[in-house]
């Protein structure tokens, strides 16, 4: 269906935007802190000069994947069409924070080689907060309905999370609060930034 669509540039170069752009994915099991990390991360960029950004996965949910289940086409589907809206900001110059589950590799390796086709930084962050403490905070009393059999299919109950390979960054509770944590991951997203500027660029060509 897509033969005859063509994608159209806009106006604006990359070139000639004030920031690059880039996708911190956060992944991680449910209640392992994703949302709270970027939050701090968000508040940290934009503190320091840098246009930022949360994609929240419930948040997208609300809206533009309203119309998907927890099946694992759905959240496969989910993925992708968050992975597109990401690589979309971080072309317009923004940090895109993603805390989604995304409890496949598959799925987190479309959106890795999405943005590395469009030469744009991503960084893969793996929340590994062992299934017990986020058992333990069960925020949204997810855990407990899953273990009752209320819901199924839940990640890290009775379906699976796949855990990164190579992430760019693994975060544990031993690493710190979320202030913390969100100092380590904005360390990082710089670096890559001024990596894929370049030298010349990033000393304003001197």
């Amino acid at each position: 269906m897509t033969g005859n669509l063509t994608w159209h540039p806009g106006g604006v170069p990359r070139s000639a935007r004030p920031s690059l752009g880039a996708t911190v994915w956060l992944t991680g099991l449910s209640g392992s802190g994703k949302s709270t990390i970027a939050a701090a991360g968000e508040r940290l960029l934009v503190a320091e000069g840098s246009p930022a950004y949360v994609l929240d996965g419930d948040n997208v949910r609300l809206g533009l994947n309203g119309d998907l289940g927890f099946s694992a086409a759905d959240r496969a589907e989910n993925v992708r069409r968050v992975g597109h809206v990401a690589r979309m900001l971080a072309d317009a110059g923004v940090i895109a924070l993603v805390p989604v589950i995304s409890p496949y590799r598959v799925d987190r390796g479309l959106v890795r080689r999405m943005h590395t086709e469009a030469k744009l930084p991503f960084v893969e962050v793996h929340v590994a907060t062992p299934l017990a403490i986020c058992e333990s905070r069960d925020p949204k009393g997810l855990y407990r309905r899953a273990r009752s059999g209320e819901i199924s299919g839940f990640t890290g109950i009775d379906d699976p999370y796949e855990a990164p390979l190579a992430p760019e960054l693994v975060l544990r509770p031993e690493d710190g609060g979320p202030e913390a944590m969100a100092r380590r991951v904005a360390s990082l997203v710089s670096g890559r930034r001024r990596a894929a500027i370049g030298p010349s660029e990033a000393e304003g060509g001197s």
